[in-house]
């Protein structure tokens, strides 16, 4: 008896132990959840009973160089609706498809869907939001939102690009400054009962956005516009697939304009601005609208041609190999290894100095440059001028040089090469290495952006570009100047002439390839003045009918641009004589 006694004690003892262990191992972590771990519970309490709301921060401007915006906003509105507040759903849904206006069956499904906030339209006018915020109908929420709106419609679509839904950029200068644009989005957070019902009268925590910087770029709208007519005045008559004319101050890099021909409305970037073959496919539609925001100027190489023969001079007058009181003979072509490469006078240019052959766009004597650079010394050349790297402008989607490989270019290559085929560079390449080899022998970085201030206009610090100094020695600059204001004076750019201006420049007409289809891509590559180059401009037209040589239709049209902008510009011209 006694011993059971005993041993019912030691159970109990043992129980109420083990219960005393619980309870303190409770208590314990009772006060550990309390003093430790409070901050963290009270969050998630928070986080249960608020409902957030983003406000999106108003995106930067984008400015010309004169000031002029060409990218703002507009106030929208996005239209939604909280499932547990709305007390008649049908006035809801009768009321919101008719002032949106939307398909009454579709409004229904977002309206009757159980979520903590259904978006029901967003980018509605202001005016359409306000009429809706008066109706005053209980769990629709109407929250002011930014649109992108582009004052000048298609003007520098290809380079301005566009943003998306999100106001987000998606190509163009707009992806590129993300970051300074972009801005940071504020939210709105409004307490909730168990139920999901906002309590009224309770405070609302509001945390307000930080609008994007404003962008001020090189780009001058005027002679946007002038450039861009040009463009297409030249696209109709000449019946090409497109036209590019790129304006550089070959001084530091801006860029003062970027035509790619034909544009897009920056307004409704997902509308083809050409009609789709019937049929299409969504993919295929798709690939059309890539096409359209494609910046040729930036995005594709060609062969450049004759105007490649500025590079092979600079190369040659660098290197010492050529004079230009050289002479040098063409009787119509030029026989290397295998190959015979003619000229495009079919009879021979004759007896001619290097001077001259360059006026007369000569193959044979930028051939033998070529030849006597050899290829190491070419190739160095072709590395120190820059072409083998991108130009490192401040757009997406720049293309590389595609060149033969040094241990590759034999005799035959060469020769090509000195001429301007067999190798493909972008039209900005191409300009920019030119500007680099005139205005002294800096290479500039190409660029649009200037300045960035802050969205109430304070100074915020200017964007700089690198240059890489010395490509080419000032004296073979001088005379690079001195043989391209030649070539336009009384040479095969004398329809790039600018009258009361001096003005060099360079013609090309390159065969596309295949070379069977006989299409061709024709251009001319102009600056002024010639002694003191402060602009440069490059047209590239794409498969022109009829008439298709550079100096015949591409030249003509950047004189046509310099006598409207050259005054403009404030660069004087030169009495007449």
């Amino acid at each position: 008896m006694n011993s059971n006694q005993t041993r019912h004690r030691r159970k109990t003892a043992i129980l109420c132990l083990l219960l005393c262990l619980c309870m303190a191992g409770l208590a314990g972590r009772l006060v550990f959840l309390m003093l430790y771990r409070s901050e963290y519970y009270s969050g998630r309490a928070e986080d249960l009973h608020q409902r957030e709301r983003t406000i999106k921060a108003a995106r930067g401007r984008i400015l010309d160089r004169n000031g002029e915006v060409i990218a703002a906003n507009r106030t929208v509105c996005t239209i939604s609706v909280i499932y547990n507040q709305v007390t008649d759903r049908e006035q809801v849904i009768r009321t919101l498809s008719e002032m949106l206006p939307m398909d009454e069956e579709k409004v229904r499904e977002k309206v009757e869907k159980r979520s903590s906030r259904e978006i029901i339209r967003s980018n509605v006018s202001k005016e359409t939001g306000d009429a809706i915020r008066a109706c005053h109908l209980d769990g629709v929420k109407v929250d002011e939102d930014y649109k992108r709106w582009y004052p000048h419609g298609s003007l520098a679509s290809k380079v301005l690009g566009f943003t998306g839904g999100d106001n987000q950029g998606i190509v163009g200068l707009e992806v590129m400054y993300e970051e300074i644009l972009g801005g940071i989005s504020g939210r709105i957070l409004t307490m909730t009962d168990a139920a999901g019902i906002e309590i009224t009268n309770t405070f609302e925590d509001r945390v307000e956005p930080v609008p994007g910087a404003d962008l001020t770029v090189s780009l001058d709208v005027n002679i946007q516009r002038y450039a861009e007519q040009a463009a297409y005045e030249t696209m109709e008559r000449k019946g090409a697939n497109r036209v590019s004319i790129i304006v550089m101050d070959p001084r530091n890099g801006e860029i003062l304009a970027m035509v790619n021909v034909p544009e897009f409305d920056l307004n409704d970037p997902f509308t083809l601005n050409t009609e789709a073959p019937s049929g299409s496919t969504a993919k295929e539609k798709q690939e059309l609208l890539n096409q359209m925001w494609r910046n040729p100027s930036i995005n594709d190489t060609y062969e450049p041609g004759s105007t490649f023969k500025i590079i092979t001079a600079a190369a040659g007058l660098e290197a010492g190999v050529v004079t230009l009181e050289d002479t040098f003979s063409c009787p119509g072509f030029r026989i290397v290894e295998d190959r015979k490469i003619r000229c495009h006078k079919v009879g021979g240019h004759g007896s001619e100095t290097f001077l001259q052959g360059a006026m007369n766009s000569c193959n044979p004597v930028f051939i033998d440059v070529g030849q006597r650079l050899g290829v190491e010394n070419y190739y160095h050349y072709f590395e120190q001028f820059g072409l083998k790297e991108k130009t490192g402008i401040d757009l997406p989607g720049e293309a590389a040089t595609i060149m033969h490989r040094k241990e590759d270019m034999g005799l035959v290559e060469l020769a090509t090469v000195s001429f301007g085929q067999s190798f493909q560079v972008t039209p900005i390449q191409l300009i920019t290495t030119a500007a680099s080899i005139v205005n002294g022998g800096d290479r500039v970085t190409p660029h649009f952006g200037v300045r960035v201030t802050g969205a109430d206009g304070t100074y915020v610090h200017d964007l700089s570009w690198p240059v890489k100094q010395g490509i080419v020695s000032a004296e073979t600059s001088e005379k690079m100047r001195y043989i391209l204001e030649q070539v336009v004076a009384d040479g095969s750019g004398k329809k790039g002439a600018v009258a009361g201006y001096r003005v060099g420049g360079k013609t090309a007409t390159s065969e596309k390839l295949p070379r069977s289809l006989k299409k061709y891509i024709s251009s001319f590559i102009g600056f002024a003045p010639a002694n003191d180059p402060q602009v440069i401009a490059l047209i590239t037209i794409d498969e022109p009918q009829g008439v298709y040589y550079g100096g015949t239709i591409a030249a003509p049209v950047i004189a046509n641009l310099y006598q409207n902008i050259l005054p403009y510009l404030g660069i004087e011209g030169e009495p007449l004589e």
